[in-house]
This record gives C-alpha cells, sequence and structure tokens, in this order.
C-alpha cells in the first residue's frame, strides 16, 4: 500500500456542529429512535416544565398529544426569558432551544430528572420536524418557530399577554424516528410516578388523537410515596398491616433528602423501587440497599427485644424479611453519582449507611408504637412466634 494511500490529516475529519450533529446521531442523544428514544424526547421537554413547579415558578404542567403528531406541553409559569425583550434573568429562549447547557443547567435536590439523558431543549428541537415556541411574560406575548432546530425568524411580540407561562408544540421528525405517535399509556405512568414522588405536581395529560371526547388525566398525590406504594399493591394481595408506613428526612452526609414508604402483604414477591431526583433506578444501587439493611436490622432488633424469635434461632434473613415487601426509597441529592450511562444505579458510597440508619430507626420507632401490626409482620417472615 503507498505512502498516498495512508495519509490522514485534518482534511479527513467532518466536524458537526449544533443540531447537525444531533440529528446526524440523534441515538447518542435520546436513545435510540424507536418509540423510547420518542418519549425521551417528550420527557426532555416536559422535564423543563416540571421543574419551573418544582421551583416554585410554577403550579401545573399540561401536555397535550395533537391530532397532527404533535406534543404540546404548557406550564403557567413565568415565561422563559426573551432575549429579544431584554431579559437578562436566565437563559433566553433561543439559549434554550439552540445551545447544549452547561454551566446554567439546573441540577440538585430540587430538580426532577424525567429520562436518562438529561441535556436540553436543543435536543428536542434538533430531532422535531418544527417546533413553536409561545411566551408569555410581564404582559407580552412572544412568538418563535424553528424548523429541524433552526430559527426560522427572531421571537416575535404578538400581543398583550393576561398570564405568564411558556407553551412548547413540537413535532418529532418522522425521517428520524420509526414512529411519531407517542403512548398515552407511558408517558401517563411516568406522570402518574412524577406526581408519587413530587407533592407539589400537578401534572395533566390529553390525547385529542381520536374523534369524539379526548382522553384526559390528571396526577398529584399530596400522600406522596405512601400513596405510591398503596397504588402498587393489588386487591389480591392483602396487606399484613393497614398502615403504609412512611417517614422522610434530611441527612447532609448524604447531600440529600429522603422519602421511604413501605408495607407488607401476602405476595412472596419484593418490590423495592429506587429513585433517585425523580429517576427510576432500575438497577438499584446503595439507596436500595441501604434501605434493605436498615429494614432487616429493624426487624431483627424489634422480634429479638420482645422475644418474638426462640433465643437459639439466627437472625432473619435480609431475603426472608422483605419477602412481600412493597417499598419506595426516593432520594433527591445535590450531587448523584451514577454508575453506567443510562444512569440505573445509584453509586453514592456514603448513601448506605445513611439510609440503613434511618430506615432502622424509623422502622424501629414504628414498630414499638404498632405491637400488633409489629407482631403480624414478625408472623408474616416466622410462622408461630411468640406474640403473635
Amino acid at each position: 500500500m503507498s505512502e498516498d494511500t495512508n495519509s490522514y490529516d485534518a482534511t479527513h475529519i467532518t466536524v458537526l456542529h449544533g443540531w447537525e450533529a444531533i440529528r446526524k446521531r440523534p441515538g447518542m442523544y435520546v436513545g435510540s429512535t424507536s418509540e423510547r428514544g420518542l418519549h425521551n424526547t417528550v420527557f426532555e421537554v416536559v422535564g423543563r416544565a416540571v421543574n419551573e413547579v418544582l421551583a416554585g415558578r410554577a403550579g401545573s404542567v399540561d401536555v397535550t398529544l395533537m391530532t397532527d403528531s404533535g406534543v404540546r406541553v404548557a406550564d403557567d409559569g413565568p415565561g422563559v426569558p426573551v432575549e429579544a425583550a431584554g431579559h437578562t434573568d436566565g437563559p433566553g429562549l433561543e439559549a434554550l432551544l439552540t445551545r447544549m447547557p452547561t454551566e446554567w443547567r439546573p441540577v440538585g435536590r430540587n430538580t426532577a430528572a424525567l429520562g436518562p439523558t438529561v441535556l436540553g431543549l436543543c435536543i428536542p428541537n434538533a430531532l422535531s420536524s418544527r417546533l413553536t415556541a409561545e411566551v408569555r411574560r410581564e404582559g407580552t406575548g412572544w412568538v418563535q418557530k424553528y424548523t429541524h432546530g433552526v430559527p426560522v425568524a427572531p421571537p416575535t411580540a404578538v400581543g398583550p399577554a393576561a398570564d405568564g407561562g411558556t407553551t412548547l408544540t413540537f413535532w418529532p421528525d418522522p425521517d428520524i424516528f420509526e414512529t411519531a405517535e407517542c403512548s398515552f399509556a407511558v408517558l401517563a405512568e411516568r406522570f402518574r410516578e412524577l406526581a408519587f414522588l413530587n407533592r407539589r405536581l400537578v401534572i395533566s395529560l390529553t390525547d385529542a388523537r381520536h374523534l369524539g371526547e379526548p382522553r384526559s388525566v390528571r396526577f398529584q398525590s399530596p400522600g406522596g410515596a405512601q400513596d405510591f406504594v398503596a397504588f402498587l399493591d393489588t386487591p389480591e394481595e392483602s396487606p399484613v398491616h393497614p398502615d403504609v408506613i412512611g417517614f422522610e428526612w434530611e441527612d447532609q452526609r448524604m447531600e440529600g433528602t429522603a422519602e421511604v414508604a413501605l408495607r407488607w402483604c401476602t405476595s412472596r414477591e419484593e418490590r423495592v423501587h429506587g429513585f433517585v431526583n425523580s429517576l427510576p433506578t432500575r438497577e438499584g444501587g446503595t439507596h436500595v440497599l441501604g434501605s434493605r439493611d436498615g429494614v432487616a436490622n429493624a426487624v431483627n432488633a424489634y422480634a429479638r427485644e420482645r422475644r418474638l424469635l426462640p433465643a437459639a434461632h439466627t437472625d432473619l434473613r435480609t431475603e426472608q424479611i422483605c419477602e412481600g415487601l412493597t417499598a419506595i426509597v426516593s432520594l433527591k441529592l445535590d450531587q448523584p453519582f451514577f454508575e453506567g450511562a443510562t444512569r440505573g444505579t445509584l453509586g453514592n458510597p456514603t448513601v448506605r449507611p445513611c439510609v440503613a440508619e434511618a430506615v432502622q430507626e424509623h422502622l424501629g420507632d414504628w414498630l414499638e408504637s404498632h405491637p400488633e401490626q409489629a407482631a403480624a409482620v414478625v408472623d408474616r417472615i416466622v410462622p408461630g412466634t411468640p406474640g403473635s
């Protein structure tokens, strides 16, 4: 092979910028071009609106699936800043829709992650055939339209606005995605989870794609994780104790807050679901391990103290204790560390002992103050224990 054939220099490199790079390799940004990637695109847009609510700037989020495969996401916040209007308090509309986030991307315990990627509105904008942004801010309405991530014109003032808010309507590009039709069921399940995990959130989903009355659901959960556990327990699975045990705490050692809810039922299946900043950690992690440690320690300590186990009996194994347990372990961390690119496993090492200690303390207090229900829990694990 000649030297000329082997030559390689800067002329062989193609540099893609902005929307070009996103459209060239969409799977790098939303996971795939299948329905899963389509939903991750929706979650990016909805995530911005949800975080407006969690920050106390908005009260509700409304998502509508439109007849022409468009998706409309609206919030009643103050409206994002518009550069053309001279707003300077935060990233402006065009920056949000065209630039990858850097230092201004909100992170931490007061934000929610809806999908496995948190890359900003530039991703769904670039992967949409068109997008229309409507902003109502400080008494004026603004509109800007995009095509394939590129602005058609600068934001235009369209008249007075009586209230505040931001509405983003986008049409996922059928040349990129295998399907442009979102699943109502998949979106509803995720929005229901978000409402369980964030008490102040009110989020609605409307399906206007079919003739007749549109389907619409509204999610709000004042009971938080305790409502989540009650929802997961099916009617066929009788609870061992009627109460859903729930507690919350803050721990500076792990730089965050936690909420845990749990209940035993007659099923033999263990269902412990972990979440970090509202993102499901399907492979578990240190928070789930810590919760199981705490539950096992609390039950064993209570059983020993009340002599519900024979003196010669070894401690109950964690697997025994967690049979039939439904639990939600939700952490809000300032600096979550995930193992792997899919963020399915929490890796913060300090979390496990912190969660174990808190769960043992709070569950132990509940067992002490509910002796009849506590005895039923132990008898569920070791039938015929004394005092049951």
